[in-house]
């Protein structure tokens, strides 16, 4: 099973979600205080059963939120970012050379948010 770590940053508090190997699979953006952290990770867990969008495929179906957008980035790494239901960014992952990769890194998103304890 994986786990949230809350972070203690210079400018708040953030998370990672960490499988259970350790490797980080999604992390947060920054928060000012240590409750909306904890409602961050409320929200990844309410919302890691969203669909997929694949905006690297030209003409790519739109998805509803909550949703994983996949794309690539700058130095064409795939990367996702899960989106709420009111379309904020509540998670983002690592660049991955594959696509293969950006996809089953959503897949463990999926599997381990729900019960992942919070450290």
């Amino acid at each position: 099973m994986g786990k949230f770590v809350i972070k203690e940053t210079a400018t708040g508090v953030k998370f990672d979600l960490k499988a259970n190997n350790g490797e980080v699979i999604a992390t947060s953006e920054v928060y000012k205080s240590l409750d909306a952290c904890k409602n961050g990770i409320e929200s990844v867990r309410k919302c890691c059963d969203g669909d997929i969008e694949d905006q690297t495929v030209e003409g790519y179906e739109t998805c509803k939120h909550p949703k994983f957008e996949v794309y690539t980035d700058k130095g064409g790494e795939y990367r996702f970012r899960l989106k709420a239901r009111n379309g904020e960014i509540i998670a983002t992952s690592e660049g991955y050379k594959q696509k293969s990769s950006c996809l089953n890194g959503i897949e463990s998103v999926k599997k381990n948010a729900p019960d992942a304890a919070v450290e």
